[in-house]
């Protein structure tokens, strides 16, 4: 079903580090492309001007990405703003005003969580909620309570269908990749599940620590900033279903499906770590318990997936920066064989950043009479990273109302439920070092195999 699109763009928190990061430049990448046709209204309190926040986008491109001078200007051309507390309804007021004719805006919250339902009752107040849609940025809820009660605030000023809960990771195209491998590939489908898969080992890891984000770390840590969210999408696409179509509800009914069924995390099944000069940082509590690395074990309750342990671990200050999926399989030796006991069967690995790799792990027999054989590695797909960012890809769906890459509030809350158990401090924190993949007692989780460490090139051979 089509849908009408946004007839203007509103994003809130226009000076911050989001919006300097990742949205100016997903905002001159959709002019480029054609995608940004409607005017654009940034909205702070910072006490600037229009010239002022033109300087910020500029500093913005020039330091992600580069300045496209065309798309540039036309961007300007385009940009308005207003300075306002959002707590004060003259700011909404500037804001309807603003939007002139337009009925259909998309409003964009790249603000802190504790403002979402202040700015949505502004919106609603004013006026400016009436036919729009709403993009919430995560993270949505700091557990499952505070994600019910954020649904149920916006419930009140929009429709469902028109709040779009973005989880940015849903828009990068290696995702998509996986997604897509699996179900054009009959083969590989047919191999996904118990009676094929050994385990499956997921790690998201980065090289360098909080970057001066102390204080919002914090309020998060790993497993709320990126276990919850992130970690449990790929472990969506790798268990769901086939859609049954190719609409968007069709997809997000099946990635739904795949989260209701992973089992609650409990105390056990999680290892929290904490890198060593943490605590040093500004905005972090000299005594804080606060976790920068977690490694958790879970398993999905379904018939397909019953029994295989799913080990995933994210980490800051870990020796790369990466993300990969290791899908094992089991070992199946025929007796013909010499060596039955040659090892863990085939794999399957995806690296989904920085680079995209999809490779095969197989065995071939070694030259003689014998008939033993060695591992091998056989890379299938080997790009660059994404063509297009993430947000670009993203704020264009939310323009058109495509919500196939956005979070759902069932999605949102079968995530929560999950890890709700082992949120805040029930578990011991665990030093390491940095530039190691984070503590020894990780180990634990993982008994009968090791850890899958990603290597720094995306054609080395699995360690």
């Amino acid at each position: 079903m089509t849908t009408p699109h946004a007839e203007a763009l509103v994003f809130f928190g226009a000076t911050g580090d989001l919006a300097y990061k990742q949205i100016f430049p997903a905002l001159q990448a959709m002019i480029r492309h054609g995608r940004l046709d409607v005017p654009v209204v940034a909205v702070a309190k910072a006490g600037w001007n229009l010239e002022q926040l033109r300087a910020r986008v500029r500093d913005s491109l020039s330091h992600h990405g580069g300045v496209d001078e065309a798309a540039f200007a036309k961007l300007c051309a385009r940009l308005s703003y207003i300075d306002g507390d959002y707590r004060d309804p003259a700011t909404f007021t500037a804001l309807r005003a603003a939007l002139g004719t337009a009925q259909r805006p998309l409003h964009y919250l790249a603000i802190p969580p504790s403002m979402f339902t202040t700015v949505a009752e502004g919106l609603a107040m004013s006026g400016c909620a009436k036919g729009a849609r709403v993009v919430i940025e995560k993270p949505f809820g700091h557990d499952l309570v505070s994600a019910q009660e954020l649904n149920a605030t916006l419930h009140k000023f929009f429709p469902d269908e028109a709040i779009f809960r973005i989880d940015h990771y849903l828009g990068k195209e290696p995702v998509q990749n996986l997604m897509y491998f699996r179900f054009a590939n009959p083969l590989i489908e047919a191999s996904f599940d118990n009676r094929h898969v050994e385990s499956v080992q997921i790690t998201m890891a980065e090289n360098f620590g909080v970057q001066g984000r102390g204080r919002f770390y914090e309020e998060a840590g790993a497993i709320r900033d990126v276990l919850q969210n992130h970690l449990m999408k790929i472990v969506a696409c790798l268990t769901m279903q086939a859609p049954s179509g190719s609409g968007h509800q069709a997809t997000r009914d099946e990635r739904a499906k795949a989260l209701a069924k992973i089992r609650p995390l409990g105390p056990a099944d999680v290892v929290r770590g904490q890198f060593r000069g943490y605590r040093d940082e500004p905005g972090v509590a000299a005594d804080s318990q606060v976790e920068t690395f977690a490694a958790v074990r879970l398993f999905v309750d379904s018939p397909r997936w019953q029994g295989v342990p799913f080990y995933m671990r994210t980490g800051k200050c870990l020796p790369v920066t990466t993300t990969e999926v290791l899908v094992q399989f089991k070992h199946s030796a025929a007796p013909v064989l010499d060596d039955v006991d040659a090892g863990p069967g085939n794999h399957i690995r995806f690296r989904l950043s920085p680079d995209i790799v999809i490779a095969l792990g197989t065995r071939v027999k070694r030259p003689g009479e014998a008939m033993t054989g060695a591992p091998v590695e056989l890379v299938a797909v080997e790009e660059a990273g994404d063509l297009m960012a993430p947000y670009e890809r993203l704020l264009g769906d939310a323009a058109q109302g495509d919500a196939t890459l956005f979070a759902r509030e069932d999605a949102v809350e079968a995530q929560w439920r999950v890890v709700d158990a082992i949120l805040g401090n029930v578990t011991q924190v665990y030093p390491y070092e940095p530039n190691t993949w984070g503590p020894r007692e990780a180990d634990r989780l993982i008994p009968d195999v090791a850890w899958h460490n990603p290597l720094a090139t995306a054609t080395a051979a699995v360690a």
